[in-house]
């Protein structure tokens, strides 16, 4: 069952925008793509950094702590980290790459609704 909750205004984000909000105690990273709106968790799977203090390159969000990339549209891994070579093999070994979990989120009269109700 999915169940839409509003969250902020479309207003709120200008395109390329980041911003944080939480939704039923659950940190939300809400973001803006051209016309295109997405949400996922505000916390980085690789080491917690916060990604609304993140950048944004087109639909990857990047990571304010170690670099690590995420695509917003669903979640993959785009890079776990800045690290190379041995660094990023230790980092794998250490923390296994992770997706981002991302939410739904529809557009309705301009306020910004997303579904954090987990898939039954």
């Amino acid at each position: 069952m999915t169940r839409f909750a509003d969250v902020a205004a479309g207003a709120d984000l200008s395109d390329g925008g980041l911003k944080a909000v939480t939704l039923e105690g659950k940190e939300l990273l809400l973001a803006r793509v051209g016309d295109e709106y997405f949400a996922a968790d505000d916390r980085c799977p690789h080491m917690g950094a916060r990604l609304s203090g993140g950048t944004l390159e087109g639909t990857i969000v990047v990571c304010p702590r170690h670099g690590s990339r995420f695509d917003l549209r669903d979640g993959r891994v785009d890079r776990w980290t800045e690290s190379s070579g041995p660094l990023l093999s230790i980092a794998k070994m250490v923390r296994p790459p992770r997706p981002l979990r991302t939410y739904p989120v529809q557009v309705r009269e301009g306020r910004l609704m997303v579904d954090v109700e987990p898939d039954v």
